[in-house]
């Protein structure tokens, strides 16, 4: 499948090159794509997927949704940027949302639980 504004690659854990495409949920990169077109600038992935080792190294959870490859963490440079994002992601169905001060955790994972945003 191919996006219009993201590529796979840019999901990818850095130990393992091609594992955005053998792991992202599609889905997640989909709606990603349609907040990308309305947000009408270029959107930063931090994080997509993540081997447990880099997983490990970023301080994540050991039941990260990155380990699946059903998140992402978006960076954001401005208060403006998170507000818009937020509602953007808000707007387009997202359920899962984690707001930081520079960047901003989504995710698809249907094992946890919906309609929840969090602070780091």
């Amino acid at each position: 499948m191919s996006f219009k504004y993201f590529k796979y690659s840019e999901f990818d854990s850095p130990d393992e090159p091609g594992s955005g495409e053998k792991h992202m949920c599609e889905t997640l990169i989909q709606m990603l794509d349609e907040v990308r077109k309305e947000y009408g600038k270029p959107m930063r992935i931090n994080s997509g997927y993540r081997s447990k080792s880099q997983n490990l190294m970023a301080g994540g959870k050991k039941d990260s949704s990155h380990l699946r490859g059903y998140a992402a963490d978006i960076s954001v440079k401005s208060s403006v940027d998170r507000f818009h994002l937020i509602w953007l992601f808000m707007k387009y169905n997202f359920r899962r949302v984690g707001v930081a001060k520079t960047f901003i955790h989504v995710d698809v994972d249907p094992d946890k639980p919906q309609e929840v945003m969090w602070l780091y």
